[in-house]
This record gives C-alpha cells, structure tokens and sequence, in this order.
C-alpha cells in the first residue's frame, strides 16, 4: 500500500479527523492508507499530535522531513489557515513526490504563484481543489450536458462561518461554468449575507452569495435552457477519489491556470468586502 503523510497547522481539525476514513471507504481503499502524521502546534483544548495518532493508528512524526521521507504522497492540510501553505509545503515540493495542499490553497495569488515555483523548481506534481469540484450534479452537467454552450450566467450559493475560508468553494464552481476571463467584483449584500457580483471581460455576470445556514447550490443559464442545482450531497467521496487518482497517477486534474483564476478572484472578493458597493478590479 502506498503510505500518505498529513502535514498540518494542528492536526485536530476537521478534515484530519475525516480524511483516514473517507481513504478507507474509497475506491482506493486497497491501495492507501494514512502513514504518518506531523503538526506544528497544539492549541488549548485540542487532541495533540500523540493523542491523534493514537486513536488513528498513524505514526506520529518529529519533523516534516520525516513525513516525506517516509511517506510516497503528502497532504498539507490547514484548511483554515491558507497563510501557513507556503511554509508548510515548501520541504514537500523539494521532494519530487505527489502534494496535495487542502483549500484554500493560498491567501493571494502573489503567494500562489510562489507555491507553483517551488513545484515546479523542485519537479513535484501538485494539486488543490475544493471538494465540490467533484459534486457529481456539476460534473455531469459539464461533461454531459453544456457540450459546446457557453455559460451566460451562474449564481452559485452556499454557506460557512466565513467568506475567506468557504467562499472557495463558491469560487471554484464558478471558475469550473465559466471559464477565465473575471475582470471586476463588487460586494452588494448585507452584514449578514455576502453577496458579490462578478464582472468578465466580455460582458458576462455571475453572482457568489455565501449566507451561513444556506446549503450549497447552482443556478446557471446556457444556450436556451436553465439548470438548477438545489442539493450537493455526494461530493467528498467523489472528491476523495479524486485525490487517490491524482497520487496515482501524479498527474493532477486542475490545470495550474485555473487554480489561480480561483485564487485572484478570491483575493478580490475579500477585498470586496471591505468596500461595499464599489467595484473592485480582479488581479
């Protein structure tokens, strides 16, 4: 079986505590297995790294040397800690092996752009999404029913305690229906309920609205027709695999391009919020 290692800001989190059975429940299941974990802190009132990895049968690490070194693929996590990515995966990205970086996968596209160098200086394949790419409703409404339309508008909704930390996920749908080309975006919503309009280069709109009780979902207008997505349920299995797939292969599924569309309209967003009502130039 091919060993996983977990890198992470502190290792009890919720997708550390949700990854090793989500890799025992996959279509990967025979071939993976979580190895060796490492974190670098423990905040008060949270399981430490000892605890962690005894109630998941990992081997804990003193160093993220040692994770690499032991382990074929590597996961940073930090989910909610964008900022530490660069610092956590720098030592991975030397390594040559298949990195995942959990999202968001960076706080600003200067720092993306640095994260792709050292992948690519250190010749790693790399990879970072969010987990509801892989939400078999917009899969299959991409491969089997756009076909050669092209997206005139999407409202992609959904919820979280935060606009920096779960818009990605709005933010990527809306990279995946429409494409590059974001040029401005501006906050029009309440204190409550963040609502932004984004601008493209060649007239199009689409709108993010992230309201923290909302499930996920998907409004989009194409060629003639309409196609509405209320429920979003299957996507951390789907998306799971994906990364298995992609520790295979070491061939990752999300172009670098996108992944930093994503990043530069995210970084817009944010800056969006602060200005109400003004529009705000992406990149």
């Amino acid at each position: 079986m091919k060993k996983i290692g977990f890198i992470d800001y502190f290792i009890d989190e919720w997708h550390a505590n949700n990854y090793p059975k989500f890799i025992s429940e996959s279509l990967y299941k025979d071939d993976f297995k979580v190895h060796m974990a490492w974190e670098e802190f423990c905040p008060a009132g949270k399981r430490d790294l000892q605890a962690w990895c005894k109630e998941f049968n990992v081997i804990p690490a003193a160093s993220i040397q040692e994770v690499v070194d032991n382990c074929d693929c590597i996961v940073v996590l930090a989910p909610s800690n964008p900022e530490v990515h660069e610092r956590l995966s720098e030592i991975p990205l030397k390594s040559g092996k298949p990195v995942y970086i959990d999202k968001p996968f960076a706080a600003d596209l200067k720092t993306a752009e640095r994260i792709f160098n050292n992948a690519e200086k250190g010749k790693t394949p790399m990879m970072s999404s969010s987990a509801l790419r892989f939400g078999s409703a917009i899969q299959n409404f991409l491969k089997d029913t756009l076909k050669s339309d092209k997206v005139k508008f999407a409202a992609i909704r959904g919820g979280g305690g935060s606009f920096e930390e779960y818009a990605i996920h709005q933010i990527e749908m809306l990279v995946m229906l429409m494409g590059g080309g974001a040029k401005n975006v501006m906050q029009c919503g309440t204190n409550t309920n963040d609502l932004l309009v984004v601008e493209y280069e060649d007239g199009r709109r689409a709108s993010i609205n992230r309201y923290a009780p909302q499930p996920f979902g998907i409004t989009v207008e194409y060629g003639e027709d309409i196609f509405i997505v209320n429920s979003m349920s299957d996507f951390f299995p789907h998306f799971i695999n994906g990364m298995l797939e992609f520790f295979n292969t070491a061939k990752p599924s999300i172009k670098k391009e996108e992944t930093l569309e994503i990043v530069r309209i995210l970084e817009a967003s944010i800056k969006a919020l602060k200005t109400p009502d003004k529009m705000i130039k992406i990149g």
